[in-house]
């Protein structure tokens, strides 16, 4: 089948291991001192660990390949010693494997303020699932787009103020949406919108670094000359990384 999968760049791969540490799946091994997608039917094709490659050395790419095989995955991760994506792992221990999304977790929450604090709307159009929006639509033309991962408006308090207010956005989960149809609509919008700047908001968890990886893929599938900045936020509701800033 056509679907994303895992490219690595050998003469950019210095085999520091982060890419493996980060792939849920247990896909990626350290073979001679570099990087090797083990099986094809391993990667999920979401690309979550692009984003922790200091060396900018993989990226996802559109191909006949293997489908996905989470029953193979599964194997995978018992072989390697690793828990399964479906088992939670407690919150206190590093996660190797497995999704830490998928975390139960709590926290106190800090009292709102009256009715009167309350800032208006600052959404300007509609729809906002990438799923759902025309890649020709007139509000994206000259804009500067916030690509949000479905869970960081809930975890961002001032999302609308601080990310929304001027822009125009898509809302989009890399691991539970069609990732392919994603990508596929991405590359549509970045083509046809003359987008200034994509900002990619993302949770902290490593299986939505596969939201950014898309995203500059997709950018650089379009031909099209887009700004790409990347916003990590924690699950605490702050921001961790913000790559305007730098």
């Amino acid at each position: 089948m056509k679907r994303n999968i895992i490219i690595i760049d050998e003469e950019k791969c210095t085999g520091c291991g982060d890419c493996i540490v980060n792939c849920a799946e247990g896909s990626l091994e350290i073979i001679n001192g570099k990087a090797v997608l083990v099986k094809e039917s391993l990667c999920d094709g979401l690309g979550a660990c692009i984003g922790h490659c200091p060396e900018g050395a993989l990226h996802l790419e559109v191909r006949e390949v293997d489908a996905y095989d989470e029953e193979q995955v599964e194997e995978r991760l018992k072989e390697i010693g690793r828990p399964a994506l479906k088992e939670h792992a407690p919150a206190a221990v590093p996660v190797f494997g497995g999704c830490p999304s998928a975390n139960a977790s709590t926290r106190v929450a800090e009292p709102m303020g009256s009715c009167c604090d309350a800032s208006p709307s600052q959404l300007g159009q509609w729809p906002v699932q990438l799923t759902l929006v025309r890649p020709d639509a007139a509000y994206f033309k000259d804009s500067d787009l916030m690509m949000a991962a479905d869970c960081v408006p809930f975890a961002y308090p001032d999302f609308h103020k601080d990310f929304l207010a001027g822009n125009t956005v898509v809302v989009a989960c890399p691991k539970l949406d069609d990732a392919e149809a994603h990508y596929a609509k991405m590359v549509e919008v970045f083509k046809h919108s003359e987008i200034k700047s994509v900002t990619v908001l993302r949770m902290e968890v490593p299986c939505c670094g596969g939201l950014a990886g898309m995203t500059k893929k997709a950018i650089e599938q379009s031909g099209a000359d887009i700004k790409f900045f990347e916003v990590m936020i924690g699950r605490d509701g702050t921001i961790l990384e913000d790559s305007r800033a730098a």
